[in-house]
């Protein structure tokens, strides 16, 4: 595979200490073997994947999942938990400069619709989330900060359809936010859960549909005759469709169309031990809202129900032991500056993975061009909980050449450019990086 990080990041390491790898273990499941014929194959078992074989199974088409590693193993299984709005990082202006008024409110109404999609797919299928939070708070680092979110309400209510809810700084202990913040916002869309209990409802609902899902089985070899030829290590596919779903994992060869138009972008998250009552209050930290702050290089965090903490950011651009490292001192210490009074609370567990954006800022959702019947769903953004599941169902309608039975706007089927120097284009976060971290004084 041509993928941009060193092995470190596609091995073990750096998902080994994951709080949700015991809470639901990684299934285990044959790797594909011998020869299948199938309507559609997918790459990729994480939320894109397995939502686009579960919605493909559901209409009666035979459907093949194979993984190189096991399903949710990526992205889908040691995210956050935040299932809320998101899924690009354009601004609304750059919406508007490229899709107009129109288009930048379609795009903004289809992140609703993922969030709804994922909610949805929940109650149908009777999966156990743990789900809590009634939509997501974003808290002002500096007083500007809550300025502009206050700006912000008539494009929420004209985007949204929703009203804001506003904390001003001296009310934020009376709901269980103290920090130090200067006020927050609260839009009543999402929810948090546990993203591999979620994944692992989408794998069972995809099989039980009839969905065959494959682990250990990279694709090595791709061919399109009269149909697609895709090879594993001991397995060949033949199929009529097929679907790129690896996001972040992606390899510039698979298909060769993918090279240099994803960035994968690491995450580090920490998860504490339960916090008592007492603990909870010393800090003035009760409230169970999933939350973040207003920097560009943001914070997120979350009292889960089992009283364990989860607080994640960014990572940097080198993917070794010692960068690991690097990155568990900083999330930690940001962590302690942020909530001093647990400043000495065990952190049980530290891992990372890899989220992706494109050069546009947009997802991109659609056919791969130059290779008839094949599609792609990638680069939610950091969200994609919510996006990558409602790009699976979209997905699956693009395949049957049926009307899209979710919101499919512009911004959506909009071809990601290619980053300059695409083989070397993580280089690009660093200057990226230090200027967002200057806007953030």
């Amino acid at each position: 595979m041509k993928r941009l990080y060193e092995d470190y990041a596609y091995g073990p390491e750096p998902i080994k200490n994951c709080f949700w790898d015991r809470s639901v273990p990684l299934p285990q499941l044959p790797p594909l073997s011998g020869s299948r014929k199938v309507d559609v194959a997918v790459i990729g078992a994480g939320y894109t994947g397995l939502s686009a074989a579960l919605h493909l199974a559901q209409d009666g088409a035979e459907v093949a999942v194979v993984d190189a590693e096991t399903p949710f193993w990526g992205a889908s299984g040691r995210n956050g938990g935040f299932c809320c709005l998101g899924g690009a990082k354009a601004s609304d202006k750059t919406l508007v400069t490229r899709f107009g008024n129109a288009g930048k409110t379609a795009f903004r109404r289809s992140e609703k619709a993922a969030v709804t999609c994922v909610a949805d797919l929940i109650t149908r299928h009777g999966i156990k989330a743990d789900c809590h939070s009634n939509g997501e708070t974003v808290l002002a680092h500096r007083p500007q900060d809550m300025t502009a979110l206050r700006r912000q309400a008539i494009d929420i209510k004209n985007d949204y359809g929703v009203e804001a809810h506003y904390i001003s700084a001296p009310h934020l202990s009376a709901h269980g936010m103290t920090g130090p913040f200067h006020g927050a916002m609260t839009i009543p869309i999402g929810f948090a859960l546990n993203p591999r209990k979620y994944a692992n409802g989408l794998l069972c609902a995809a099989q039980s549909a009839g969905a065959k899902v494959f682990a250990n089985s990279p694709v090595t070899k791709l061919q399109k005759n009269q149909a697609f030829s895709l090879n594993t290590p001991q397995g060949q596919i033949t199929a009529e469709k097929v679907i790129f779903a690896t996001n972040g994992y992606s390899s510039d060869h698979l298909p060769d169309w993918m090279r240099g138009r994803y960035l994968p972008v690491q995450s580090s998250i920490i998860v504490t031990r339960p916090l008592t009552a007492s603990e909870q209050a010393a800090q003035g930290w009760t409230s169970l809202q999933m939350a973040f702050d207003s920097r560009e290089l943001l914070h997120y965090f979350r009292l889960m129900p089992d009283g364990r903490f989860l607080f994640g950011m960014r990572g940097g651009i080198f993917a070794t032991a010692r960068a690991n490292k690097a990155a568990a001192r900083k999330i930690k210490a940001d962590f302690r500056q942020m909530f001093p009074a647990w400043a000495d609370v065990e952190i049980t567990d530290h891992w990372s993975g890899l989220v992706c954006l494109t050069r546009n800022l947009t997802p991109y959702i659609g056919p791969v061009p130059g290779l008839s019947g094949a599609f792609a769903g990638f680069a939610w953004h950091g969200n994609g909980i919510a996006m990558g599941s409602y790009a699976g169902a979209i997905l699956a309608d693009l395949l049957q050449n049926k009307a899209s039975r979710h919101p499919y706007p512009a911004a959506l089927k909009t071809i990601p450019n290619r980053f300059p120097a695409a083989p070397f284009r993580r280089h690009l976060l660093h200057p990226a990086y230090v200027g967002l971290a200057l806007k953030d004084l």
